[in-house]
């Protein structure tokens, strides 16, 4: 992987492109005429001026500090093609009405739903986080009880390691209606599709790296008079956390996904039901909205997540990164 201080196959000249790409989304938005009918909205150029300013503070702290600088460069290309997206996106929107409301808003749309609907996006995230975290531990817990189970024990794995290959594999979204049926509240029904679909890449990959753990390290912990607990909680599991980090992030991508479907079941609030109302009453905008809420909130917890396995994992640092 190459070294973010040592960009080579990156141009120095590259640290203006960020500035240049979002003047031209300034000035194509300002000076083109609107094609796509609609009242006139004033968020989407004053966030563009905002941007525009940020990055000229940013340009002149680059040149008094090498940091920023190496940093802004390694940048600059990926923030320039995400202007020019947007750019484009304006354009075959609002500008030429190559893609025709109300299915395609264009993003000064989309922007304006997100600040005018903030708190009920609020609410519905808050609602959605609640949902995620409570599906997400249950289904971490029951995913490490019965990795380590399957792991350490021949028997756990003889008897619970064929249930795992015939129910794991089945999407958690398939146990929607008996869900339904079971459960007394569309929340605890969600709250258990999302945990099944947590449990099985945690219980696989738990009881894989328990598995493969070197069997020196438990003949030398029994030579010092280590108990079976000494054995599981201090020898198998820090041995095997790199690989039972890979289950929970594969665990947390699940859960999302899960998450989604889960709430358009009838929940009172949540992410996946403003999806469904907006979309039932054709406003594709805050469709579109809360899809990147969606995508900001994934983005934080999973950052989140792999500072926390940086922390644990020392010496894997910067082995994979985000």
């Amino acid at each position: 992987m190459m070294n973010r201080d040592k960009p080579g196959f990156i141009s120095k000249n590259s640290i203006y492109l960020p500035l240049l790409t979002v003047i031209l989304d300034l000035l194509m938005h300002r000076m083109l005429p609107d094609k796509q009918s609609g009242i006139k909205s004033p968020y989407y150029f004053i966030l563009l001026s905002t941007l525009t300013v940020i990055y000229l503070l940013v340009l002149v702290l680059s040149y008094r500090h090498k940091s920023i600088k190496l940093k802004i460069t390694y940048s600059a290309p990926l923030i320039a093609a995400a202007f020019i997206i947007v750019g484009i996106w304006d354009l075959v929107t609002l500008k030429l009405n190559l893609f025709h409301l109300p299915y395609f808003p264009g993003p000064e749309r989309v922007l304006t739903a997100l600040v005018i609907d903030w708190r009920t996006l609020l609410i519905s995230t808050l609602y959605s986080m609640k949902l995620l975290f409570t599906g997400y531990l249950m289904g971490v817990v029951v995913g490490l009880v019965t990795g380590i189970y399957i792991g350490w024990s021949q028997r756990g794995n003889y008897w619970i390691g064929p249930v795992i290959k015939i129910i794991g594999p089945i999407p958690a979204t398939a146990w929607i209606p008996i869900a339904m049926v079971v459960f007394p509240t569309s929340f605890w029904a969600s709250v258990f599709l999302i945990t099944l679909a947590v449990w099985f890449p945690v219980t696989v990959m738990t009881g894989s790296g328990i598995a493969n753990v070197q069997k020196s390290y438990f003949e030398v912990a029994r030579t010092l008079g280590a108990t079976r607990k000494y054995l599981i909680f201090k020898v198998a599991l820090p041995a095997s956390s790199p690989t039972i980090f890979v289950g929970l992030f594969m665990g947390l991508g699940a859960a999302f996904l899960t998450l989604i479907a889960a709430e358009m079941l009838g929940v009172k609030a949540g992410l996946g039901w403003y999806i469904t109302w907006a979309q039932g009453w054709a406003e594709y905008s805050k469709v579109y909205a809360s899809l990147i809420v969606i995508a900001l909130l994934f983005f934080g917890i999973i950052t989140l997540l792999f500072k926390i396995k940086d922390h644990f994992l020392v010496w894997q640092k910067g082995l994979l990164k985000w």
